[in-house]
């Protein structure tokens, strides 16, 4: 068997011009701009890319100030476009040319929230799916016919271009490029530092619809059924056990929780046991067989399917690309 290289630092540039969002550039600075080596986290190299060198206004009397130009996107591993403060604005035409000649040599693109404006106006999502902020679906559908626009989706992939929805939406997607990149404990470790969840399941729709007092009482149910869950990964657990827990119907339990978290109760409880595996693939010596029955998956055949469906790798290829050799076995 081929040993997986190591993934290598990742040199991740920041595309920054007139409009784009405080927020999104603080989050990109956050995931791929802080020293976590001592962590465990790779150095990764972040660069703030614009037209030139001057200081790029943002809004509330900031001040981004580039240290590269447009051409180190040749240098790059990831290109990030931030979200916008204005959608009507196009983004300069040297910003569209450097990335369209980017996307061409094969570099992938990841735009936050409103970036997803900024890639379609390059061309590059015609005849495309992509997302953004819910309350710009319709706005990027009129002013970009061609691209297919996702309404629920926290972020999309397709033909090597990420797009996300709103706002934290944009801190799901950096951290999932870090996770697939890097593997799940840097990620992990990001997002602790960051006081945030590592992943989220579901989509847009858990955050349009609005609170009443029942759904604060379901929510309730709901998050100590899944607390349940994820201290007892090992056990089997089904739609009726779960629901029991919350002291509601199989089916009412499967409609609230699909409501909540925008995912049924089953598929959020094996994107849960993948992220226990990748953990323990990471940091223990554990046979596989050990790590599937940890995870609650009963066998490494039943695993090997979960990570070809999700990961499009093996539990055995994840830990030799990710494994981290100066982990003691055992866990």
């Amino acid at each position: 068997m081929t040993v997986p290289p190591k993934p290598r630092p990742g040199r991740v540039a920041l595309v920054a011009f007139p409009g784009v969002r405080a927020f999104d550039v603080s989050v990109i600075t956050e995931v791929w701009g802080v020293d976590r080596t001592d962590r465990g986290v790779p150095a990764f190299e972040l660069r703030r890319v614009a037209t030139a060198p001057d200081p790029v206004q943002l809004r509330g009397g900031l001040s981004l100030t580039p240290d590269r130009t447009l051409a180190w996107l040749a240098r790059a591993d990831l290109v990030v476009v931030p979200g916008l403060d204005d959608h009507e604005t196009p983004a300069p035409e040297p910003v569209l040319d450097a990335l369209r000649r980017a996307h061409d040599r094969g570099t992938p693109l990841a735009a936050l929230c409103g970036g997803a404006f900024t890639l379609a106006q390059a061309g590059l999502l015609d005849g495309r799916r992509a997302v953004t902020h819910w309350n710009l679906t319709e706005l990027l559908k009129a002013r970009h016919p061609r691209v297919t626009v996702m309404r629920d989706a926290l972020f999309l992939h397709e033909d090597n271009i990420w797009t996300s929805a709103g706002t934290a939406a944009g801190i799901d997607l950096c951290l999932h490029l870090v996770r697939t990149t890097h593997g799940a404990e840097a990620a992990a470790t990001i997002a602790r530092s960051m006081v945030t969840a590592p992943f989220r399941t579901g989509t847009q729709a858990q955050f349009i619809e609005h609170p009443t007092p029942r759904a604060d009482r379901d929510a309730d149910a709901l998050a100590e059924a899944r607390t349940h869950a994820l201290t007892r990964l090992a056990e089997p657990h089904t739609v009726a056990s779960l629901a029991a827990l919350a002291g509601m119907s199989a089916r009412t339990f499967a409609r609230r929780f699909q409501a909540t978290t925008g995912t049924t109760p089953m598929r959020w409880l094996i994107t849960q046991r993948i992220a226990a595996a990748q953990k323990l693939l990471e940091r223990t010596d554990l046979a596989v067989p050990e790590v599937a029955r940890r995870a609650g998956f009963g066998s490494e055949v039943t695993m090997r399917q979960h990570f070809a469906a999700h990961l499009s790798t093996s539990p055995r290829d994840y830990r030799l690309a990710f494994h981290d050799r100066d982990t003691s076995g055992g866990g």
